[in-house]
């Protein structure tokens, strides 16, 4: 039975400052690393065939922590298809300062809702989009021959393969939230049916 397992990488700057990061490069924090190293010990036991993650810098990062402390080394694939979902001109705009200018209401419709795009941005739909066709193409295949997969990537790229893996509809997806350094198991049975899903 193969394994799907993946983790949203650890606390970054602009997740400490409070800040919109979307698709900008910012790097971990000390306690983003310290999660990551969490995350880690947390999957020891667990084998591996391929790794995946996105083109930023957070989620490398983490990906490569994880395999540190696990004391593996696998093969690697980046890909845009898993960065997080761009944000427009909100990237690096701090939250609370945003909710002040255009509302709590209209902020959550742009963070939380299906396929609505905060300005000259990505909503989930267009997230989705990419994310799950990539995920078909290239990793479905090597699940059915059996192989076990990590994925280090983001809130929202990894909200995205929730919804196809386990089949969460458009009006429940705004109220799930992945927490930073928590592994997500999904074992499969022989025909790519999900037997079980745990949290680490």
């Amino acid at each position: 039975m193969a394994q799907l397992i993946f983790v949203r990488h650890g606390q970054s700057l602009y997740n400490l400052e409070n800040r919109f990061t979307g698709n900008l490069n910012i790097p971990l924090t000390n306690l983003g690393k310290e999660q990551a190293k969490i995350a880690g010990k947390k999957l020891i036991g667990y084998d591996f065939d391929s790794a995946y993650t996105s083109m930023l810098i957070r989620a490398q990062e983490s990906l490569q922590i994880i395999l540190n402390e696990m004391k593996v080394t696998i093969p690697i694939i980046k890909n845009k298809a898993f960065n997080e979902r761009m944000y427009g001109t909100l990237q690096g705009l701090n939250k609370e300062e945003t909710v002040q200018k255009y509302g709590l209401a209209q902020v959550d419709i742009w963070r939380r809702s299906y396929d609505v795009c905060p300005p000259g941005g990505e909503s989930l739909l267009d997230t989705y989009n990419r994310v799950v066709p990539y995920y078909k193409t290239e990793i479905e295949p090597r699940l059915k021959i059996g192989h076990n997969v990590l994925i280090v990537a983001h809130g929202n790229s990894l909200r995205s393969l929730m919804m196809y893996l386990e089949n969460i509809t458009a009006l429940d997806i705004v109220n799930v939230n992945i927490a930073t350094g928590l592994p997500r198991v999904y074992t499969f049975d022989p025909k790519l049916k999900i037997s079980s899903v745990i949290d680490l």
